[in-house]
């Protein structure tokens, strides 16, 4: 039987409340003491004020490039996870479009905008706005977990790698060297440096060892720069050699390894700073904040038998010592935009060539609502739930999971969820 994600309860004066299972929430709804709040995530309000205080929540947040996991845990129980995925990568693709429609412009001394990059600066703390649009998303759905739920804490997994310690291993003493997690931190830092390959011979989707790229039997050290992995077979048959000798016949694949293993922290830095960053504006929402790092969630999730999941990961994070996990999907959320504030669209040259309505509601309905639409007759019979985009004809399209559904009339759709910029799905 699927355990579904607990339902969100808020009160009269809209007070969050402890969250209740599905069949209570249902129990509610249909004794009529309750209201639908909202869809997503499903929200049900009463119709009554409740003068207790319940017990809070603590909010688990897992950061991530593409994905960022959250997990609402009380009394070390997952009751809600969800997986938020972002849209940095789309965001630069359309600046580096819009730069190159623009410098295009300028060469052919066409009409154009002149550039304002030389009027410009930056201000403190400043992000690129593919970096800055994942704190952003994050925050908003931090802000409305607090608005949901009794979030009393919030703990954030706040680097991926130590890199302190990965550098100097002795600062924290030789506890921390010689100890249990210490592996992990640096095994997972080794993965995400060599792409979870073999070094040598590029194999995937097999156990890899940690091997010493200048043999400890002729000085090397443990520093991380003098690591790497290699299947158990390679590290066998190199042994003792050192890398010139055991490549000599592969020069090509030397070279890679010696700049790659000579590659700085600067992608590990780069994730560290968006996440500080995004540790600074929780630290604003004036709940107390708790860190851990990504060897430790890993560690935690290895050692509770946990799948390799973004919301499982987040329910991970920090000091944990049991977990009882409640639920076995999570809501999926992703960040689709608030649509664009362009005039017209434009060709690839950056012309003119399409007009866009002023008007971005069509019969009530909006791009980006979620509909539901019960289609009786006609060919396209059956039910459909989706994100529409909306025709000035009347003639929507609904995304569904299935795929692209066209030509639905607006009579046959009902508004599920308004549009807020995200879609949803299980």
């Amino acid at each position: 039987m699927s355990k579904s994600n607990f339902v969100f309860v808020l009160d009269a004066g809209l007070k969050p409340l402890a969250p209740c299972t599905s069949g209570v929430a249902r129990s509610l709804l249909k004794a009529k003491k309750a209201a639908v709040y909202r869809r997503f995530p499903f929200t049900i309000v009463l119709f009554k004020q409740v003068a207790s205080t319940p017990e809070s929540i603590e909010l688990k947040i897992d950061p991530g490039s593409k994905t960022t996991g959250f997990a609402l845990v009380q009394n070390r129980k997952v009751i809600f996870g969800a997986e938020l995925t972002h849209r940095g990568q789309t965001i630069k693709s359309s600046l580096e479009s819009r730069r190159s429609l623009r410098r295009g412009r300028r060469t052919r001394h066409t009409r154009y905008r002149q550039a304002r990059f030389l009027n410009r600066t930056r201000p403190k703390g400043w992000l690129a706005p593919s970096l800055q649009h994942r704190v952003d998303t994050t925050m908003t759905w931090v802000n409305k977990f607090i608005q949901l739920a009794p979030i009393g804490a919030v703990t954030q997994e706040l680097v991926r790698f130590d890199l302190q310690q990965l550098e100097n291993p002795e600062i924290s003493g030789i506890e921390y060297q010689q100890g249990e997690l210490a592996g992990y931190e640096v095994r997972e830092y080794l993965l995400n440096k060599w792409d979870r390959k073999c070094t040598y011979c590029e194999t995937e989707n097999m156990p890899l060892q940690i091997e010493h790229i200048q043999p400890k039997a002729k000085g090397g050290t443990n520093r991380i720069s003098n690591l790497c992995l290699a299947c158990e077979k390679c590290n066998l048959k190199k042994g003792t050699q050192d890398l010139e000798q055991f490549l000599a016949k592969k020069p090509d694949l030397l070279r890679k390894i010696k700049h790659q293993a000579k590659r700085p922290l600067k992608d590990a830095t780069a994730v560290n700073s968006t996440r500080l960053t995004l540790f600074n504006q929780l630290k604003e929402t004036g709940l107390p904040v708790s860190t851990g790092s990504g060897g430790l969630t890993k560690f935690n999730r290895t050692r509770l038998g946990l799948a390799k999941t973004h919301w499982l990961d987040a329910a991970c994070v920090g000091q944990v010592e049991t977990l009882e996990i409640l639920i076995d999907q999570p809501l999926l959320i992703k960040a689709t935009g608030h649509g664009t504030r362009q005039m017209c669209r434009t060709d690839k040259f950056g012309f003119p060539c399409r007009y866009v309505p002023r008007n971005k509601f069509v019969q009530g309905f909006q791009t980006g609502d979620i509909v539901r639409a019960v289609v009786v007759t006609g060919k396209k019979a059956g039910t459909y739930v989706g994100r529409v985009a909306v025709r000035s004809t009347g003639s929507f399209n609904i995304s569904t999971s299935e795929g692209l559904v066209q030509g639905i009339s607006h009579k046959y759709c009902k508004t599920v969820h308004k549009k807020d910029g995200y879609n949803y799905a299980f």
